[in-house]
């Protein structure tokens, strides 16, 4: 499973191992520090990412795509 993490700052976006979630990591772009939010944080799309064996991603809002 991986997780597409957005920088709050610049907009970049990196696509980051599962045990990268509930951490926090710097922008290769801007280098701003922000946090992963816990798969728990986002129990809909981690249900769809594991029926679906693939990437999902989700805005701060919450709202799903892939």
């Amino acid at each position: 499973m991986r997780i597409i993490a957005q920088c709050p700052g610049c907009g970049n976006i990196s696509l980051l191992p599962e045990t990268a979630a509930d951490h926090r990591m710097r922008c290769e772009k801007c280098h701003n520090m922000f946090k992963i939010p816990t798969l728990d944080q986002a129990p809909k799309a981690v249900k769809i990412l594991k029926d679906a064996d693939s990437t999902v991603y989700v805005d701060s809002e919450g709202n799903l795509y892939g």
